[in-house]
């Protein structure tokens, strides 16, 4: 399997996997699973700008991970390495310092299908030494007795349980956001009033559309407006009966609106007779 991927020509190899080759730790789902799968696992180095989120030396890289092998169970099979400080699964490995975004319960939830990578953060370095020496030892297990991996129809009622909405927690979050949203927008609000008339180094001076009459924010409804007072504008501008082709369009157009008219007369007599029409039984 290849776990190397190249940039392009001129460019730097990219990716968690640099220097030796990562070590294969035996896993087992269960004890009745026969067959044991391998995980290959290396200390986390990155040559371009090492995060606060992966630190190097404390963070241990894992290839391979199952579909069914989560957070839980892989802090469980690194715990007799040492403290596990956080662990982190990604659908490929990350490039660069990771973004730190805000964990959402509600939103931005994106499923992770097949096999994955993930970080392994521990406390102190020696937890990422003992995990690779993990790999002269037997298959590890998943899922005991004491902590069960939840498959089949128990792990679907357990995910339908969970995507049900709580709506107290939703509105909290949603406040909660909109608070530090409303906040951003103060502290920004108050940036600009500070700067304004202010030159930057070079002299230059901001200018906003502050003023008696300021700018309007568009709406979808101002859009619309503007729109249709630029179509009448091109209307009228626009010559009529210029061309031969233009006399030729109107005239079948004319024809067209004249017979329609006629059909709807005709109806409307007859319509007409037929209420006339004397009918004792």
């Amino acid at each position: 399997m290849n776990i190397f991927r190249r940039a392009g020509p001129g460019r730097r190899w990219r990716g968690s996997l640099t220097g030796a080759s990562p070590a294969a730790l035996a896993v087992k789902f269960g004890p009745r699973q026969r067959s044991p799968h391998c995980l290959l696992v290396k200390e986390h180095r990155v040559r371009e700008g090492p995060g606060a989120a992966h630190p190097p030396r404390r963070t241990l890289f894992v290839l391979n991970v199952p579909p069914y092998c989560g957070r839980e169970s892989l802090s469980r099979l690194f715990f007799s390495c040492g403290p596990v400080q956080s662990v982190d699964i990604c659908d490929k490995p990350e490039i660069g310092e990771k973004t730190e975004t805000l964990k959402s319960k509600f939103f931005n939830l994106k499923t992770t299908k097949g096999f994955r990578v993930a970080y392994v953060v521990f406390r102190s370095p020696a937890g990422v030494q003992a995990a690779k020496a993990l790999s002269q030892r037997g298959p590890l297990l998943i899922s005991t007795e004491s902590h069960p991996v939840k498959t089949g129809i128990s792990k679907w009622i357990t995910s339908y349980a969970a995507s049900v909405v709580d709506r107290e927690e939703l509105k909290a979050e949603v406040d909660a956001f909109m608070q530090d949203y409303d906040k951003q927008i103060a502290e920004e609000e108050a940036k600009a009033v500070e700067e304004e008339g202010v030159p930057d180094e070079e002299g230059w001076v901001k200018v906003t559309r502050k003023g008696r009459k300021p700018g309007l924010p568009r709406t979808e409804a101002a859009n619309l407006r503007v729109l249709e007072r630029e179509r009448r504008k091109r209307a009228r501008k626009e010559l009529l009966n210029f061309y031969a082709w233009q006399h030729r369009e109107t005239k079948r157009e004319h024809i067209a609106q004249l017979r329609k008219k006629f059909e709807e007369d005709k109806q409307r007599i007859a319509l007409m007779r037929a209420q006339r029409k004397f009918r004792p039984y």
